[in-house]
């Protein structure tokens, strides 16, 4: 595909997802693969940068007492 032909400056997010809608079994394969592939963005870095500092010990804590006790349930 010539990216140069086409302005995705003004495509809304409804646009691209009524697009995709009509992309074949495939193609939608292949847009979920590079999905998948595609780097973490700014906000996965700082997520990884702020548990490594220890900046979410507190919350993990917090989260395997509330699974401990029980106070958790699974996602339907």
């Amino acid at each position: 595909m010539d990216s140069s032909r086409y302005d995705l400056a003004n495509v809304s997010l409804a646009e691209i997802k009524t697009a995709i809608e009509h992309l074949s079994f495939e193609e939608r394969a292949e847009l979920a693969a590079w999905l998948h592939g595609w780097k973490d963005d700014e906000w996965d870095e700082q997520m990884k940068r702020d548990i490594a500092s220890g900046k979410l010990d507190d919350v993990l804590r917090e989260v395997e007492e509330d699974i401990k006790a029980g106070r958790v349930r699974e996602l339907p």
